[in-house]
């Protein structure tokens, strides 16, 4: 008697074993198995969105999920992949005018009672990929050859590679690309360099007459852009000066009207500007030229007033520029998303960047990026600044396929070529880490990847 309750119990817990932990055959249980009832990609379905996209598999049961099985898409596995209750969610990457094949072996997902579901497989393929008809000329008339030539690689690699690019440190080096190259042995296809200080220079700490540190940057085929956080007078008469609204009482309503105090200093500034950015033309150097930057925000004061007198400012630089000669210009407005009365118009931008800090959400940016792509269908995008971001990597996955990008800088990390900080790998907006995914993503273009535009 002893030894049949023995039995008795060394079967039950054989039962309870089995049921716990699966069968592969489904055998010693009469429980059901997992039942597929919906999934958010049909099978067969066509014009699936490309970019990451989330297939979620409801199921009539509570289910889990067997790590040791392999969920695969066209034969790669799939790397994110989660059970919650009656839900599986597996996030893929997809491209366009793909045929995708999704297949879950059996003994992969697992009902309460450890019954395993059978294979599941779905079939479908992925939308059209969208070619925007990006405009073909430049805006300026009788564009510089080399300008040229930088708008239509920047074109031929829209969607398909990304430029990388760096900050100067304040105004006029590449310290950040140092820093880049030190850490990584790469250096970022395009510096950004800044006119901060043309209210001071010449002087023996600041001279954008010399052009030096651009020529070698250009010369060893990286691509060259510039922006301007553009000093005025405090007051009246002042030399104290200041590009932030609050800073300064300059008026850009009245920068705008002929014969005022504001005309009279706007018209010199950028007439001096052309100057030395002819400096660079002279030298066949063609910019990326990004001014009035992040208008809509109001902190600047080129944009403390309306957008009528902000689309203005820009027409007024844009038609001096081109009376003085200059056509070695690419021209860049900054949204904000959500300001379209501020663009000055298609007829004055060749492509539009975008400022984002503090933004981890790949799918948040992706949608930004796509609502700029509607709005500006004929332009170029590109992350014209950033921090604190998703990777780049990711935003491209998601969608948000930047024609260039690039990180703000890091003051003390940068403001020296050697030392400890300069050793160091942390960064306050892209550090070396964040370089090092970037620059192992086949898409991304370094300098050594640069073709000759010159």
């Amino acid at each position: 008697m002893k030894n049949k309750r023995r039995a008795l119990w060394l079967c039950i817990v054989f039962l309870w074993f089995s049921c716990s932990k699966g069968n592969p055959n489904n055998e010693l249980t009469d429980a059901p198995q997992p039942l597929l009832l919906s999934s958010s990609v049909k099978d067969g379905a066509d014009g699936v969105p490309i970019g990451e996209n989330n297939i979620v598999l409801s199921f009539d049961q509570n289910i889990v999920l067997d790590q040791q099985r392999r969920i695969e898409l066209n034969g790669q596995p799939v790397g994110q992949v989660s059970a919650a209750f009656k839900e599986l969610k597996i996030t893929v990457h997809l491209e366009g005018e793909t045929r995708y094949t999704l297949n879950i072996p059996a003994q992969t997902i697992k009902g309460p009672s450890g019954v395993f579901a059978a294979e599941i497989q779905l079939s479908f393929t992925t939308a059209d990929v969208q070619d925007p008809a990006i405009g073909m000329a430049l805006v300026t008339r009788n564009a510089s050859v080399q300008a040229t030539k930088v708008y239509d690689f920047l074109r031929e690699q829209y969607g398909t590679k990304m430029i990388s690019g760096t900050m100067t440190n304040v105004s006029w080096n590449s310290h950040e690309a140092e820093w880049v190259y030190r850490h990584t042995g790469k250096y970022p296809a395009l510096n950004c360099f800044d006119y901060l200080h043309l209210h001071a220079s010449p002087a023996d700490w600041i001279n954008y007459e010399n052009t030096q540190v651009v020529e070698d940057w250009w010369n060893n085929k990286g691509l060259v852009a510039a922006s301007w956080h553009w000093n005025v007078p405090a007051d009246e008469g002042s030399t104290d000066y200041h590009f932030y609204t609050q800073d300064t009482r300059f008026d850009v309503s009245k920068a705008v009207i002929s014969g005022t105090y504001e005309n009279t200093v706007a018209t010199a500034d950028l007439e001096r500007m052309a100057d030395h950015l002819i400096l660079l033309q002279e030298k066949h150097i063609p910019v990326l030229w990004r001014p009035l930057h992040e208008a809509s925000g109001k902190w600047f004061w080129w944009g403390a007033k309306t957008a009528e007198d902000y689309r203005k400012l820009w027409i007024m630089m844009f038609e001096i520029f081109q009376e003085k000669g200059l056509n070695n210009l690419i021209w860049i407005w900054t949204s904000q998303g959500g300001d379209t009365m501020w663009y000055p118009g298609d007829d004055y931008v060749d492509m539009i960047g975008c400022d984002l800090y503090d933004k981890q959400n790949a799918n948040e940016i992706a949608a930004l990026y796509a609502s700029l792509q509607k709005e500006y269908p004929a332009k170029m995008l590109t992350l014209s600044e950033f921090g604190e971001v998703a990777d780049l990597p990711t935003q491209w996955n998601s969608g948000a396929k930047w024609s260039w990008a690039m990180p703000w800088y890091d003051y003390d990390r940068t403001k020296s070529l050697s030392g400890l900080e300069f050793d160091k790998k942390e960064h306050i907006h892209a550090d070396i880490d964040y370089w090092g995914r970037l620059l192992a993503d086949e898409r991304t273009i370094t300098r050594d990847e640069m073709p000759d535009l010159r």
